[in-house]
């Protein structure tokens, strides 16, 4: 029983991590990367579909974001998107290709960027402990119904916060590693 409890907390840790990867992606770090324009939206045919299903979406240099629409109707449309994303780019076309030139961060914005990360790392963090929360609450609800053993219980929150603990530690490995990519020009 407190192995089934372990097992489902440690699923629901690693979804956490996995969506503080997926949005430290779409922090733009100075070199070019297809995420930062995922949450890109277009109005195409009256509806508003994501970038990437009106476009191939590639990065043929560290400093530069290419967009090439399988229509050559829906440039103006997905410039406009572009724009009104607010992500700080300006796209450049050329009536087939809209190329997106990642400018140099300045070290102000380095550091503002970096706040957002550690910030980011900190709710995951939060997470992380909510799912450790959760878990415990099950492990006394055993104990509650009998299930367990005194014994028993105390060694699984014992191993709930190891778990917790490497969790939260790789957490950190993520965010110092973010932090470094940011912080290199």
């Amino acid at each position: 029983m407190s192995k089934a409890v372990l097992d489902s907390m440690t699923q629901s840790m690693d979804k956490s991590l996995q969506s503080l990867k997926a949005e430290l992606a779409k922090v733009r770090t100075g070199r070019a990367s297809t995420a930062l324009v995922d949450t890109v939206h277009v109005q195409y045919y009256g509806s508003s579909v994501p970038l990437n299903q009106v476009a191939n979406i590639t990065t043929p240099d560290s400093r530069t974001i290419q967009v090439s629409p399988w229509e050559a109707g829906v440039i103006g449309a997905i410039e406009k998107a572009i724009l009104a994303a607010n992500l700080g780019l300006t796209p450049q076309s050329d009536g087939k290709i809209i190329r997106i030139p990642l400018p140099l961060l300045t070290e102000e914005r380095r550091k503002d960027m970096v706040k957002l990360v550690k910030k980011m790392g900190e709710e995951a963090k939060v997470g992380v402990r909510n799912h450790r929360r959760d878990g415990n609450e099950e492990l006394k609800k055993l104990e509650k119904a009998k299930t367990l053993s005194e014994d028993d219980i105390k060694k699984a929150m014992d191993q709930v916060q190891k778990k917790t603990d490497e969790k939260v530690a790789e957490v950190d490995k993520i965010i110092a590693s973010k932090e470094k990519e940011i912080m290199t020009i």
